[in-house]
């Protein structure tokens, strides 16, 4: 596989890794068993997964734009399903949560990341429209 094929599947891996921190810290807080502060650990958790997803996804987005991959487009379209999926659930989760760790950041990142996930299979959806050019052998072509 090449570079942006790699960069792509570690793209995935975050947008799952995000998805799952959330949905279990998600959880976790409808009956929290000790006392956590939800807003530092959400932003851990954005700082160590989230924006390294997109970060990656928009690498190898610029990596394969020339030529066109069908696989990076489809683990794109991948890691945008997965983290649209997740923060819906995460949405319905939310109410059951006691209002004591309703924090700014637990009820705004969800939405956000669910606006941002469109974005993103759109332009994974872009490597599929690309055609693929012939490659040139620069010794014959002076």
């Amino acid at each position: 596989m090449a570079v942006e094929q790699w960069v792509a599947l570690a793209s995935l891996g975050m947008f799952v890794m995000f998805t799952v921190q959330l949905v279990s810290m998600s959880d976790f807080l409808k009956n929290p068993s000790y006392d956590i502060d939800p807003s530092s650990t959400m932003r851990e958790f954005l700082s160590i997964s989230g924006g390294p997803a997109l970060i990656l996804a928009g690498s190898s987005f610029l990596l394969a734009r020339r030529y066109g991959s069908r696989l990076c487009g489809s683990l794109i379209i991948g890691g945008g399903l997965v983290t649209l999926i997740g923060m819906n659930y995460v949405n319905t989760i939310l109410p059951h949560i006691p209002q004591l760790y309703m924090v700014t950041e637990l009820q705004l990142v969800p939405t956000i990341f669910m606006a941002v996930s469109i974005p993103v299979m759109i332009v994974g959806a872009l490597l599929f429209r690309l055609k693929p050019r012939p490659k040139r052998d620069y010794v014959f072509d002076r």
